[in-house]
């Protein structure tokens, strides 16, 4: 079975009503069972705890007046992906994960109007666009946030994978597969001269740790920061801070390989936990302690000294950290980051526009994979080997 050669299977009459076109790699048919029309597609399948994703073809409904069909070149791996792959049960029924997606354009529903069949988009988180908070931009706070990005569903409660006994819509896209249903909301136009591949992981981890930044913290120049894991999401937040002016910019892990490479991308300091004592050492570079603290280990006890090590009137950003629930004193706080408070629209963008003028070169985290080798791909994250791995899915 390839992954380049899947079809786009749809009724005669649905094409002819709607004048949708499917582009060079569709042809007609339709659904014997049912008589609605549906896409074959092929996705990585979670039937059970664990890396054990394994490809499969599914039938996707087709797109509703609301939504978009993408068929996706690449898609990012993002830590979540793996979490949920561990703490899955079961008894949760089998689902297609995937948030992190790049693709084009390949049919549209009457009332979309941002994008058309062969434009270039990068996939991110999903919202409603109705709530309060959407209506005020402020997208991250959706009062249907978890719904829409955790729920394998649409928020009237249906799934577009149904007839294969799969859930999807996962952060609203579920891209793990050959193609992807999603809306306006979720959905930005790249131009197609950029390299979309690369561009997948800017949908979730890259624009979490920059929005951060830049978007929730607001650091500025001069500001100290330190960041307590220099994975993707911390990389790109050090890249950022670097941006911004921020000084000194600390990075914080154990793993060496990372930590040089923050240096290189923009850290004054790098401080590996398994040798030194971080306190101690902020202290001697600081003189005190540091304005604003990442925390992205999800590390209990690294919370813990993020609080110890922060200046009268910090700010500690958890972006993988519940709060411990320990008090903070002398004007500190702390707050939770959901996405970095970007608006995909706008900070995506952004990012691509400073990754073009050689100052947030993104594309260094990157390390490409065969779509088949997802498994592999999630291992080598979880093992320290790969920062930001992206699956190749198909040709642009």
């Amino acid at each position: 079975m390839t992954l380049f050669s899947e079809s786009i299977v749809i009724q005669t009459t649905h094409r002819q009503k709607h004048g949708k076109s499917l582009g060079p790699r569709g042809r007609q048919n339709g659904n014997r069972r049912s008589g609605i029309p549906v896409h074959k597609i092929q996705a990585a399948v979670l039937r059970k705890p664990g890396l054990s994703l394994n490809i499969e073809e599914l039938e996707l409904d087709r797109p509703r007046d609301d939504e978009v069909l993408v068929r996706l070149v690449a898609s990012g791996i993002c830590r979540t992906d793996i979490d949920v792959c561990d703490e899955w049960s079961a008894s949760s029924g089998p689902v297609v994960l995937g948030h992190e997606g790049a693709g084009v354009v390949e049919q549209v529903g009457r009332s979309v109007k941002a994008v058309r069949h062969g434009d270039h988009v990068v996939l991110s988180y999903q919202s409603c666009g109705r709530c309060r908070a959407c209506r005020h931009e402020r997208p991250t706070a959706c009062a249907h946030f978890y719904e829409l990005n955790f729920g394998f569903q649409r928020l009237d409660g249906s799934n577009a994978l149904q007839r294969s006994g799969v859930r999807g819509h996962f952060f609203g896209q579920s891209s793990f597969a050959t193609y992807a249903l999603v809306s306006e909301r979720n959905i930005v136009k790249v131009p197609r001269k950029l390299p979309l591949a690369l561009l997948a992981p800017l949908g979730c981890g890259i624009q979490t740790g920059a929005g951060a930044v830049m978007n929730t913290l607001k650091i500025r120049k001069g500001a100290s920061v330190a960041i307590f894991g220099t994975g993707a999401v911390g990389l790109a937040a050090v890249m950022a801070a670097h941006v911004v002016g921020a000084n000194p910019i600390i990075g914080v892990d154990i793993v060496a390989k990372r930590l040089k490479l923050a240096r290189e991308l923009g850290a004054t300091h790098a401080i590996n936990s398994r040798r030194e004592d971080v306190a101690t050492r902020i202290r001697q570079i600081t003189g005190r302690g540091v304005d604003y603290v990442l925390e992205i280990t999800g590390d209990a006890q690294m919370y813990r000294l993020a609080i110890n090590v922060l200046n009268p009137r910090g700010t500690l950003a958890r972006i993988a950290t519940p709060d411990g629930g320990e008090p903070l004193s002398q004007g500190r706080k702390s707050i939770s980051v959901i996405q970095g408070d970007a608006i995909p629209q706008q900070f995506i963008p952004k990012l691509i526009a400073l990754w073009k003028a050689g100052r947030f070169p993104f594309d260094r985290l990157v390390k490409f994979y065969r779509f088949r080798d997802i498994n592999k791909a999630m291992a080598d994250v979880r093992r320290g080997a790969t920062i930001k791995p992206v699956l190749r899915i198909s040709k642009p």
